[in-house]
Parts: structure tokens; C-alpha cells; sequence
């Protein structure tokens, strides 16, 4: 057969329903044909595929260029990584293992999935609101002239189901993006009218609208397929579409499932006349008719290409494609249908109307005619040009240490003159970060970054109080220039700018070092949206202060107890918290370069996780003034902060009891010690700079001799190593104990875990240090006790 051209619209329908097969085969393969071995349900998602086929199909073979950025509804995952197969961007292995280890994610994931993911979702609402902080971050980079050279504005893609929605986080961003005059942002809405439960309430449609216009957003509906529209142009179309326009969902989703005889049982008993409708209806055949009523926008290639072509970038723009979930399988309409699967004899039901033959169900255009038409058509997809559409971006050099000088200060009060010190500096390090905060900057300590870098917004805004000449120690201007972006106080929009910022190198192929600012209680407010970017691997750099009870006078409300412990079970992000400000100036040079590393070793079977390969790092810091210890630090010294903790007062063959502590009870931990030092008793001091850092060594360590390499101890295993057996140890934070308490099983020392267990309540420091028993006294009485015990 001689090869034939195909046109737009009849190739994408064609690659359209292979997607919509091989997602659907891929499912019910990882259900029903690979051996379970340990009975748990696989799972995926045939029906949320399914409505999401046509949309994908279109977007991906007919609209998008390269630099567009696109989050893909978690669910609709089968279909994403159908169409990579067909343009050659994924392997058939990864399809065949689909939600098996190694095979295809079962949500897109741009770390774990070898195919073309640009944004990972999964936690539902979490991938839409990021596109939009993801336009804000190129509207950033656009802004600055760092390389001179012109790049081609990408537009930020979300699709989202209806039901997606739901997530509160997706209004918080609205209200941001309206902030910050969001551009080049589209959201399109699978708009399927069910859920994981059922079907969506009536008059949903309506509110969505009314939300998106209220903030600036262009609205598209994209309700009517080409064929509705023909027919709905035919003598009595104009009351088939008024039918269509008041059916309700579930009744419409019921018809679907049901199919052509009941769709004209239905339509012949609600508005059959035995005139023009009866004669619009009589001239379709069942099939035909169910293809009719199932023809939504957001079930036609005409359509979709239309309207998106329409669509300008600048303005952010809605799209509402109506769908139905599950549409072309047997599961269409069916409101349990979300979790639910196609039998087999559904699935050969779809296998023999997409013209599959047995033994042929994975091949790239089995049942399609005219393949080779096919194979030139992807070829010459925009989207599908040769080569990574990852960026990259070099390394910016760090300009080492900047220490802040003597005195009593707290570690929230020396972040400040740090980045003060770096923005003096005419350095590529302080061009390059940038800043972000969700409503506390100078109560943050941000305030002298800001005076210095300014805030950043498209257009330049002076600063009112400075042009009235009221004195005010912020000088607020905003502008092209600045590098601070100003949030409302909404933790989540935080750690999505975070990621978005976080990944700039990659995404637009200029390097960012964002630094975070927050109220350390809060970290719990965004946990979803932190865990988010750190699954992509965005690198950040977040300073969480002020924290714990030492946060006196702000109560419960304000202390936080648990955030050491989020910081070591967080994936992706290195954690510390530092007692003194020539500690946080070597960390901070540090994390500036461990924010920016890459590399090919496994982080799991490296000496220390992640050294090699990098991530992001969160600082605890604290409000309360401590006097600093004189002393300079030297090369040993820096290394051993950064691997987690130091002898402040190093054990000897004698001792019997070593207090280690960790941040803001360095003083009392030092206090006790001299007490107990006046006793002529052995004491060691240990100064924990990262419960995270040591642990995580020593978990390595654990599983490297597991595997049989006898390699060099931990940090800490080599720290403790000097302390006697019979020593007992006291570990003492203003946090929960068990962030030091796991240290008395690196070597079996007897410990006394001392913390904050319960909310906090107002009152002052040494108040609250000796209710919860971590005062000086405390501490002291603990080290005799555990001293006693250690005889």
C-alpha cells in the first residue's frame, strides 16, 4: 500500500486510541497477566486514563513545544507514559513493569521515571499549583541579564482533575498568582464530573468559573465536540443541546455506561417529538448515537486544537474540558469506575474493537492503518525533537564563611548579618540567590538582604514611605532588579516557590539558589507541599526561625517540638541546627554547595547519603541569644561540623558521663558540665551540630558492613569510640529527646534522653526550660544520675 499523509486532526485520533489501548493494557498486564507474588493490589487507573486520552494526546502531538513544562494528572499516568512509548521517549520494559520496581511510576515522577516528566505529581493539587510558581520563577529568570542570551518563553501546563479541585492549596495559589500578575500559566480541567467516591455535586461548573474570573484568569469551556456541534446546527439540534445542558451529572454518566439504547430511550421519552428531533435521532444508529453524545469537548481533536490554538500565553487561562471518565471502554460512566478495572472479557471487548491481535497487544501502531504516515507524524511532532528538554546550568562558586564577630548572639540574629555580608559583596554567589518568605522577612531576619537586594516585581515600584520621607527601617522598592519574592502567609505557596525556584536550572537553564524563610512551628503547615519539592530534587536552602519553647512568650502555639524529627525523616534535605554563629556561617557556605551538586554514585551506598549527589538543607534556628564560644575554626573543626557534631570538651579514659546537646541548650549543657566539673567528676561535652548528619552516617555505615564492607566507622561511632563503656550519656535539645536518644545504641552507652514531649505554653525561658527539664539543674541531675549508673 502506498504511504499516505495523514492530517493533524486523523493522526492524533489515531495515536489517541493506541494511548487510550496501551494505557488501558498496561493496567489490567500489571493486574491481572504479571505474577503477583505477595497478593497486594497493584492497582491503577483505567477510567481517569481514559478521559484524560484525548486531552493528552492533543496537547502533547499538537501543541506543545519544548519548553513548555507540563503536570500531568497523577491518575492519568498510563496514558502519559503510553504516549513517550509511541514517540520514543520511554521502553516497552518500562511499560510491561509498569508499578513494578523499576518499571513505569504509577504518578509521574521526574526522578524515578527515565521518560519526559517535567513536574512529579502524585499528592493531588500539589503539580497544578506548582505551574504556577513555575511561571513566576521564568518571569524571574526572563527579568535578569545573566547571559544575554534570547530564550523562548515556555507556558506552564497543569491538567487537573475536577475533583482535584478539592485541594485548598490550588486557591491559595490563585491568590498569589494574581499577586505577582501570574503569566503564561494554563490549568486544563478533566472535567468528568466524578471522583474517587462518586460523582461531583451540580452546579460545580459554575463556581469554578466564578473563582477563576475573580482572579484574572481567562475561562475556556470547552463543553461541545464537533459532532455535538453539527448535530446541534440540524433541524432540532437546538433542543438536544438544551437537554444536554440541563442533564445532570449522575444521570448523564449513568446513560453513558448504559449506551446507545439508552440514550434513545431516554432522549425519545424527554424530547422525541416524532418531528425534527425524532428525525435528528432516527438518523443515527445506536452506536452512532452513544459516539454523539459522548463527543465533549474534551473528547475532540477538532475542538481542543481549535480552542488551544486560540489561547493566547500572557494571560493565565482555564480550561474546562468536559469528559467522561472512562470514555471509549466498557467502564464509561460507571460511578464506581475510579478504582475500578475492565474484567477480562471488558478488556477483549476493547481489545477486539481496537483491532489487537493476541500476542500483539504491546506494538506501537498494532490495529492503526497507515504506520508509516504515523512514524513521519511523530517524527515531525514539535514537542518529540531529538535530545534532553532538561536543562542544566554550571555551579556557582561559594566565597567561603562569613563570620559575624564575637558576642552574645543568637543564631536567628547571625543568619541575618551572614546575608547582610554576602549581599555587600559583588559575587556571582549573591546575584544568584534569591529569597522568599510567606509574610515574616524581617521578622525572619531578612530585613538587611532585602534593604540591599530589593524586592522583585515586573515593573518598578518605589517605596511610598521612603518618597513621603517617613522614616522606616525597611526600604521597600520593588523591581526588575530585586531578589526577594514577597508571599502572603501560606506556608504551602512557600515550599511550591521553594521547588519551583529550586529546580530553575533545569527548567529554564539558569541557576537559582533560593533560600526560604519561616516560623519553625510552621514547617507542619506545608509538610505536603516541602516533601513535594524534595521528591523532584529542587535544591533550597530553608532557615526555620524562630523554634521550640525557647520561644517563650509566644506560647504552644508558636514552639515547635517535633521539626528536628521532620528534618531527619525528610528525604532530599540535609538538616541542622547550630548553637553558634561561627557554626552557621560554615554550614551556610556549605549548603550553598551541596544545594548545587550532582553526580552518578548511589546516594544509598555512598559513605554519606546524598554527599554526592546533593539536595537541599534546612536550619533550625533560634531567637535566644547565647554568648559564643571564642575560639577559631579551624579545617578539623569545620569538617566535623558539617559531619554532625565535635567535642566541645572532649572525653578521657576517666570519664563517666558525656552531656551531648544540640542548638540553644549549648548553654546549659555547659553550665552543667562546669557543675559537675566541680565535683572533680569526668565530663564530656559533645556539640551536636545535625542529629540528621550523624544518623544518617551511621545508618550507612550499618548497612555498608552489612553488605560486607568493612570500610571506616561513622562520625559519630568514631566520636563515641573514645568514650569509656561504662560512661553513661545525657543527650538534651529544646525538641522532642528522641532526635538524640537513638545515640546510646551506636555503642551501647547508657542514656538519658532529655526534650520537650508535650505542647508548650507561655511563660519565661527559664520557666519553660525547667518545667520540661531541660535547665542547667536538670541536665545536671540527669549527667549524676547517669554517672551513677554507669559505676
Amino acid at each position: 500500500m502506498a504511504k499516505r499523509d495523514l492530517g493533524r486532526v486523523e493522526a492524533i485520533e489515531a495515536l489517541t486510541r493506541k494511548s487510550l489501548w496501551l494505557a488501558s493494557w498496561m493496567v489490567h498486564h500489571a493486574n491481572h497477566i504479571r505474577p503477583n507474588v505477595d497478593g497486594v493490589k497493584v492497582g491503577g487507573h483505567q477510567a481517569s486514563s481514559a478521559s484524560m486520552a484525548t486531552l493528552l494526546s492533543t496537547l502533547y502531538l499538537g501543541v506543545l513545544r519544548p519548553e513548555d513544562r507540563v503536570a500531568v494528572k497523577p491518575h492519568a499516568a498510563p496514558v502519559f507514559h503510553a504516549l513517550q512509548y509511541l514517540m520514543g521517549r520511554q521502553s516497552l520494559q518500562k511499560l510491561i513493569d509498569f508499578r513494578a520496581f523499576g518499571g513505569a511510576q504509577s504518578y509521574p515522577s521526574r526522578t524515578k521515571d527515565t521518560d519526559d516528566v517535567d513536574i512529579s505529581t502524585g499528592s493531588v493539587g500539589l503539580g497544578v499549583a506548582f505551574t504556577a510558581f513555575a511561571s513566576m520563577i521564568q518571569d524571574y529568570v526572563r527579568a535578569k541579564d545573566w547571559s544575554g542570551k534570547e530564550t523562548s518563553e515556555g507556558r506552564m501546563i497543569a491538567l487537573a482533575g475536577d475533583a482535584e479541585l478539592d485541594e485548598g492549596n490550588i486557591y491559595e495559589c490563585l491568590l498569589e498568582g494574581w499577586k505577582h500578575g501570574l503569566r503564561n500559566c494554563w490549568w486544563i480541567i478533566d472535567y468528568n464530573r466524578q471522583s474517587l467516591d462518586g460523582v461531583v455535586r451540580e452546579g460545580l461548573y459554575d463556581r469554578i468559573e466564578a473563582i477563576f474570573s475573580a482572579f484574572g484568569w481567562k475561562v475556556v469551556t470547552l463543553k461541545y465536540g464537533a459532532l455535538q456541534r453539527a448535530a446541534f446546527a440540524e433541524p432540532g439540534g437546538e433542543r438536544l443541546k438544551a437537554w444536554i445542558d440541563s442533564c445532570p451529572n449522575a444521570l448523564y454518566s449513568a446513560l453513558m455506561f448504559r449506551g446507545g439504547p439508552a440514550w434513545r430511550e431516554r432522549l425519545d421519552n424527554e424530547i422525541g417529538d416524532q418531528g425534527d428531533v425524532s428525525a435528528l435521532l432516527n438518523r443515527r444508529n445506536d452506536d452512532e448515537l452513544a459516539a454523539l453524545m459522548a463527543n465533549l469537548g474534551g473528547h475532540c481533536v477538532e475542538s481542543l486544537l481549535e480552542q488551544f490554538g486560540a489561547a493566547g500565553s500572557d494571560q493565565p487561562t482555564v480550561f474546562i474540558a468536559y469528559t467522561v471518565k472512562g470514555w471509549g471502554t466498557p467502564l464509561a460512566g460507571h460511578k464506581d469506575n475510579h478504582a475500578g478495572q475492565m474484567t477480562s472479557a471488558q478488556i477483549a471487548q476493547l481489545q477486539s474493537a481496537h483491532r489487537i491481535r493476541a500476542g500483539h497487544e504491546w506494538e506501537r501502531f498494532e490495529g492503526l492503518d497507515h504506520a508509516d504516515a504515523l512514524e513521519t507524524f511523530l517524527a515531525d511532532v514539535p514537542f518529540n525533537r531529538p535530545g534532553s528538554r532538561r536543562l542544566t546550568s554550571p555551579p556557582v562558586p561559594t566565597i567561603g564563611p562569613q563570620y559575624v564577630g564575637s558576642g552574645a548572639t543568637s543564631t536567628q540574629a547571625a543568619f541575618g548579618k551572614i546575608l547582610d555580608a554576602i549581599a555587600r559583596t559583588d559575587s556571582e554567589l549573591a546575584r544568584r540567590i534569591v529569597t522568599t518568605s510567606p509574610d515574616v522577612t524581617v521578622s525572619t531576619n531578612l530585613g538587611a538582604w532585602v534593604n540591599r537586594r530589593n524586592l522583585f516585581a515586573s515593573t518598578e515600584m518605589a517605596d511610598l514611605f521612603q518618597k513621603e520621607a517617613i522614616p522606616s527601617t525597611q526600604k521597600w522598592r520593588f523591581g526588575p532588579d530585586g531578589q526577594h519574592l514577597e508571599l502572603g502567609i501560606a506556608e504551602m505557596n512557600l515550599f511550591l516557590m521553594l521547588g519551583a525556584a529550586g529546580l530553575s536550572h533545569s527548567l529554564f537553564g539558569e541557576r537559582l539558589l533560593p533560600i526560604g524563610t519561616l516560623y519553625d512551628p510552621f514547617i507542619a503547615r506545608g509538610l505536603d507541599a516541602l516533601n513535594h519539592a524534595c521528591y523532584q530534587d529542587a535544591r533550597f536552602l530553608l532557615v526555620a526561625t524562630p523554634s521550640g519553647v525557647s520561644l517563650a512568650g509566644e506560647g504552644g502555639a508558636h514552639q515547635s517540638i517535633s521539626s528536628p524529627l521532620i528534618g531527619m525523616a525528610q528525604d532530599g534535605l540535609a538538616s541542622f541546627e547550630p548553637a553558634f554563629a561561627d557554626e552557621l556561617s560554615i554550614i551556610i557556605d556549605w549548603a550553598f554547595d551541596y544545594m548545587q551538586r550532582s553526580g552518578d554514585a548511589r546516594p544509598d551506598l555512598a559513605d554519606w547519603p546524598r554527599d554526592i549527589t546533593g539536595g537541599s538543607v534546612y536550619l533550625r534556628l533560634s531567637t535566644r541569644s547565647i554568648d559564643q564560644v571564642p575560639r577559631t575554626v579551624d579545617p578539623t573543626l569545620a569538617d566535623d561540623i558539617i559531619r554532625g557534631a565535635y567535642w566541645l570538651k572532649p572525653p578521657t579514659a576517666e570519664c563517666d558521663v558525656v552531656i551531648a546537646y544540640q542548638g540553644v541548650l549549648a548553654s546549659e549543657a555547659i553550665e552543667a558540665a562546669g557543675r559537675l566539673g566541680g565535683d572533680r567528676r569526668n565530663v564530656a561535652v559533645l556539640a551536636v551540630t545535625s542529629a540528621d548528619r550523624l544518623n544518617a552516617g551511621w545508618q550507612a555505615a550499618q548497612r555498608a558492613r552489612l553488605h560486607g564492607n568493612d570500610g571506616d566507622a561513622s562520625h559519630i561511632e568514631k566520636l563515641l569510640s573514645d568514650v569509656p563503656r561504662h560512661a553513661g550519656l545525657v543527650t538534651a535539645i529544646d525538641a522532642h529527646p528522641a532526635t538524640l536518644g537513638w545515640m546510646g545504641s551506636v555503642l551501647g552507652h547508657r542514656t538519658i534522653a532529655l526534650g520537650v514531649e508535650h505542647f508548650g505554653q507561655t511563660g519565661t525561658v527559664n520557666d519553660l526550660y525547667r518545667h520540661f527539664e531541660i535547665d542547667a539543674q536538670a541536665i545536671e541531675e540527669a549527667a549524676r544520675n547517669a554517672a551513677r549508673n554507669s559505676r
